[in-house]
């Protein structure tokens, strides 16, 4: 596969995901009784992406493990902060 054609189909996987955390927002889905359904949601898309972004756009694909085991700690943490700044919110 070209690159022209892999950059192609992991932008539209990304802008399809995109879209889909937009519709969970608009779906109503951010209401009090489903509000942590659409959380988990919108954080599981976003971390799939983060995924195929540092996997294919920044390269980690053909890196060492360790610094993919590096990347993939900070992505942790930021998921934790992430978590943790959400029950600030309700």
């Amino acid at each position: 596969m070209s690159h022209a054609k892999l950059y192609t189909y992991i932008y539209v996987v990304l802008f399809v995901g995109a879209t889909v955390q937009v519709a969970v927002e608009y779906a109503g889905l951010l209401e009090p009784g489903t509000y942590w359904v659409a959380v988990a949601a919108i954080l599981v898309l976003s971390l799939l992406k983060a995924v195929i972004v540092a996997a294919y756009y920044q390269h980690l694909r053909w890196e060492q493990r360790s610094l993919s085991y590096l990347m993939g700690m900070g992505l942790l943490a930021a998921l934790a902060l992430t978590i943790a700044a959400s029950y600030s919110i309700t």
